[in-house]
């Protein structure tokens, strides 16, 4: 096992077609607890608005929920949006959460609004986009430190919580002031493949040290369905692929029953565009995925994988957690 990085998971909260969002949250709590018991490092819930089938957009809500009903595992965002927020807000709530669950607390932030931009007008944070991205986060970082004399706008809770900030990216940009500031940093590998290792080296290679970080800490995002056998995981995956086209064709993201074929469902050109969102997919039984990690990990260095696991059947995707686990052991 010491030849691997550390794993951790992604969370959506995706929901099953015809289940409700509290049903998908208790099988999220459910997902947590197995993977703690497996001994992952982290598990990350995704800020996103206005998008049927994915019910985790009071990220910090559900940060809440399942440090509460794990108890070693460190739980994140994966990350908050900050164009979306005043980082005063997150600076507070993140403190409180710090203050409940202390030591077990990631912040990791990401550039995108995480959805379309009338939603991001709805968030009332209209004008203050991306561009404001580098001093959001430095604010960020000094209402999470200690109390300076005569400082005027605290975070109570949050000032002196020193809650760890990450980047997230899925370009250059963010891997460029992850490096800058000393952050640690977390490529969106599981959706935007293209430039998984030209951003890490550019953030490996020009990283410099602070007060939060030493050295370069890397983290990629990957997709992953494992099972018992390479048929049932390729059968198991279709669900993941119904998704996506759902989200290439503005649809609904309601997470639906996987299906024998995929023939007449896309076409040619949308199934291309399916599997390069899906570059880096492990997909198999645990030997197969077990070779598929040791090609990736020659193609990269990293400190730690972050999965994400789209199978509809709350069983079995827990289950894909065992495999994975097996993976790194055998």
């Amino acid at each position: 096992m010491s030849n691997y990085p550390d794993f951790s998971l992604l969370e959506l909260a995706s929901v099953r077609e015809g289940d409700s969002v509290g049903t998908t949250l208790a099988n999220s709590v459910a997902y947590a607890q197995h993977a703690e018991k497996l001994g992952f490092t982290r598990f990350w819930l995704a800020e996103h608005h206005n998008m049927e089938g994915i019910s985790s957009s009071a990220t910090s809500v559900l940060i809440g929920h399942i440090a509460g009903n794990t108890h070693s595992m460190r739980v994140g965002s994966g990350g908050v949006m900050l164009p979306n927020h005043p980082p005063l807000v997150i600076a507070e709530q993140f403190g409180t959460l710090e203050s409940l669950y202390p030591g077990r607390i990631d912040l990791g932030l990401g550039r995108a609004p995480g959805t379309d931009q009338v939603t991001a007008r709805a968030l009332r944070r209209d004008g203050l986009g991306a561009e404001q991205f580098p001093d959001d986060v430095a604010r960020l970082q000094s209402l999470l430190g200690p109390l300076q004399p005569g400082q005027p706008v605290k975070a109570i809770p949050g000032a002196g919580t020193n809650v760890p900030v990450w980047l997230l990216g899925s370009s250059l940009y963010s891997a460029q002031l992850a490096a800058m500031r000393g952050l640690p940093y977390s490529f969106a590998g599981h959706f935007a493949p293209r430039l998984y290792r030209e951003a890490i080296k550019v953030y490996q290679d020009n990283f410099q040290p602070s007060a939060q970080l030493k050295q370069p800490y890397t983290m990629l995002a990957v997709p992953a369905v494992a099972a018992d056998s390479v048929p049932e995981a390729e059968y198991l995956a279709t669900t993941s692929y119904q998704r996506i086209l759902s989200l290439f064709r503005g649809q609904p993201l309601w997470m639906k029953p996987p299906v024998d074929s995929m023939d007449g469902l896309w076409s040619a050109g949308e199934k291309a565009t399916v599997q390069d969102f899906l570059g880096l997919q492990l997909l198999g039984d645990a030997a197969t995925i077990k070779s598929q990690l040791d090609d990736l990990l020659a193609s990269v260095s990293v400190d730690e994988l972050m999965f994400t696991v789209d199978i509809y059947d709350p069983e079995k995707r827990r289950h894909a957690l065992d495999i994975l686990n097996q993976a790194r052991q055998d």
